[in-house]
């Protein structure tokens, strides 16, 4: 890619925070096979993430430690949602009457909590530190327990991390994890998010059985924080 033309576009979808792919073909009067490699090479870089119909722009003011960008929670829920849609469907198959259930803050297992509130078990418990999560709390069935982990609030993950939530969580039981990560690699799940990672790290240990739910895209890529051993999930499971 041209330097100047990967600077302009990048000052470009910054200022409007998403561009779809025809509008950036009109608007640096390029074709579309040559925006479509631009635009491969700086979602590589992570300073784009794709969505539905064009990129958005991740936003560095919250960005992660080494330098690894992150985009905002609504960004990465709208990313890929058909596939972790159809992992949440499967996920749900996992679950099973009189379980206590971890869900995480990711916005795969976000679609799992959503399935939940369709199902009709007779006795089931969530624990999660999603704020997503929590907001689905009043759609479950009224016999469920539900469980909000406090902490410090991270608007980052949406979710609430820290002692505080470590403390509430070592009182409780869990029977199954859900949870997902940045990547999966042939040896580790991994995140870059050091307080989520210890959080998560911590479920997986207390957890009878762990499921990691994660799209396609995050195969063969890995973050800077190690959240456990591909080896040691019960099932991965994926589109």
């Amino acid at each position: 890619m041209k330097s100047i033309r990967s600077f302009k576009l990048v000052d470009y979808v910054k200022a409007r925070k998403y561009c779809s792919l025809a509008e950036l073909m009109e608007a640096f009067h390029v074709s579309s096979a040559t925006i479509h490699r631009d635009v491969a090479e700086l979602v590589q870089r992570e300073v784009f993430q794709r969505v539905r119909g064009g990129v958005a722009f991740v936003d560095n003011a919250a960005h992660t430690r080494g330098g690894v960008a992150s985009s905002s929670y609504v960004e990465r829920r709208a990313v890929n949602a058909s596939a972790k849609e159809r992992i949440a469907r499967s996920a749900l198959d996992y679950v099973e009457e009189g379980d206590i259930l971890f869900l995480d803050s990711s916005t795969t297992v976000a679609h799992l909590a959503d399935e939940l509130t369709r199902s009709s078990f007779t006795s089931l418990t969530i624990i999660t530190n999603s704020v997503a999560v929590m907001q689905l709390f009043r759609r479950l069935p009224a016999h469920y327990v539900r469980i909000a982990l406090g902490g410090n609030f991270d608007p980052q993950l949406n979710s609430f991390l820290g002692q505080s939530a470590f403390r509430e969580l070592d009182r409780l039981t869990i029977t199954k994890a859900f949870v997902s990560g940045f990547g999966v690699d042939d040896k580790i799940a991994t995140t870059n998010h050091e307080d989520q990672a210890a959080l998560v790290s911590r479920v997986l240990e207390m957890a009878s059985r762990r499921y990691l739910l994660v799209d396609r895209t995050k195969f063969g890529r890995r973050g800077l924080y190690r959240l456990a051993a591909r080896g040691s999930f019960d099932a991965i499971i994926s589109e």
